[in-house]
């Protein structure tokens, strides 16, 4: 149901654009709005990711520069059932991630170095596994292809501001005046981002479920979030405020809101996107409980065998490295 209410609403995103360049240029602006939609849908397809990690200045790491952060991505991702994706850090203290690729086989992670200080080890994983999620939905080709045709609408909005301010209409098909092309200026955006809005909704949402399955702890990525609900409102990101268009693309929003960006917020209330995560983990452990009082007795060679296997490792729910371990279990996933 997810899938066909986000073909939908990509559907409706296109239809807004050819209506955009109907009221610009009438019957002719609207064939050549679509067709020009068309073009970007292809060129998106083959260069967004590219486009976006570069926009973003991502440097790509591996085994030898992060050989820890590398290491969990490709576990998460054994996990999943998915190939190895391309591993991304971009140097920008506001923690946040994002995946992006036109499918799986092409897909990238990116995560900022806030990221990475502020979160530990369980958590960076249940990011990883939430943005792995994205790659194995193909979320990140529908979210960038969203981001395309919303950014051209903003476009056209601005030419039809330009038009209705100086009288350019006078020569052409459009069956506005002034005062419509104006309108169009300010509604065709808004339009936009409320459709943008309901498409990245839809997704985080089912991204979170899916990448508590990969990692499975639930409660990872929901103590992740919550630290990236504080983190991105510390400390702004000055890139997405530029380019608010891809701010969907983010596991949290990077934008400050100080603006009108706040009214059409792109992601679900934080609060509410922990709580689902707080109740699979309830229901997790409600199913585990049950399981031991009803399983037999363990056969001597399965007594004090690990239960449990993490991203990185073999390793019991109660497991957990001390503190006080050794110097290898403090180190940041992204250092050698």
């Amino acid at each position: 149901m997810n899938y066909v209410r986000t073909g939908l609403l990509l559907a409706g995103l296109t239809a807004l654009f050819g209506v955009v360049g109907m009221m610009i240029g009438g019957q002719q602006g609207m064939i050549i709005a679509l067709l020009f939609a068309g073009a970007m849908n292809v060129f998106a397809y083959w260069n967004s990711d590219a486009m976006l990690l570069r926009m973003r200045s991502a440097k790509q790491v591996d085994d030898k520069t992060a050989p820890e952060l590398v290491a969990m991505v490709r576990d998460l991702a054994r996990n999943a059932d998915l190939p190895m994706p391309k591993v991304y850090v971009i140097e920008n203290p506001q923690p946040n991630a994002f995946a992006t690729g036109r499918n799986p086989e092409n897909a990238a992670v990116a995560a900022t170095t806030g990221l990475l200080k502020l979160l530990d080890r369980h958590e960076i994983a249940g990011v990883m596994a939430h943005e792995l999620a994205h790659v194995k939905n193909r979320d990140t080709l529908t979210m960038t292809i969203t981001a395309t045709i919303a950014g051209a609408i903003s476009a056209l909005a601005n030419f039809a501001m330009f038009a209705g301010i100086f009288g350019g209409n006078r020569e052409n098909n459009n069956p506005l005046g002034g005062i419509g092309m104006i309108l169009i200026a300010i509604l065709a955006p808004m339009g936009a981002m409320i459709v943008q809005m309901a498409i990245s909704r839809t997704r985080e949402y089912e991204a979170d479920k899916i990448g508590a399955e990969i990692c499975g702890h639930p409660m990872w990525l929901a103590s992740a979030l919550n630290k990236l609900d504080k983190g991105v409102h510390a400390i702004p990101n000055m890139d997405a405020e530029r380019n608010p268009a891809m701010a969907h693309m983010y596991i949290a929003n990077p934008l400050s809101g100080k603006g009108v960006d706040n009214l059409f917020s792109t992601h679900p209330n934080m609060a509410n996107r922990i709580a689902r995560l707080q109740a699979m983990a309830n229901a997790s452990a409600g199913s585990y409980q049950r399981s031991q009082v009803t399983q037999s007795a363990p056969r001597n060679g399965d007594v004090g065998r690990s239960s449990s296997a993490g991203p990185w490792g073999a390793q019991t729910r109660k497991s957990t490295p001390s503190r006080r371990g050794s110097s290898r279990h403090r180190k940041r996933p992204w250092e050698p």
